[in-house]
């Protein structure tokens, strides 16, 4: 079943999220297998960040492997909101 994890940080700028989104590509982390959709929004300092993955378990494998990350590059991602999803409806479908 999939999941979607939304973060919304105590404070979070577009340059941040920009430079770990960076990081995880220069680590080979990014595109996480199992993560079909990511997505980041809002303005100022008050970005969230929503991703939808395949499963609880491709998203655990993620966590682990972001946290390090996040923790290292000062970036605190709050208490994230993870909901199963009924449904997911694609365009073209």
């Amino acid at each position: 079943m999939s999941v979607l994890i939304r973060f919304s940080p105590p404070s979070l700028t577009a340059e941040q999220y920009d430079a770990v989104v960076a990081r995880l590509y220069e680590e080979g982390i990014h595109p996480a297998p199992g993560l079909e959709l990511e997505v980041c929004f809002g303005s100022g300092d008050q970005m969230k960040v929503s991703l939808l993955f395949d499963s609880q378990e491709d998203l655990d494998a993620f966590g682990a492997r972001l946290q390090p990350i996040l923790s290292e590059m000062g970036v605190n991602p709050g208490e994230p909101d993870i909901v199963e999803v009924h449904k997911v409806i694609r365009r073209g479908a």
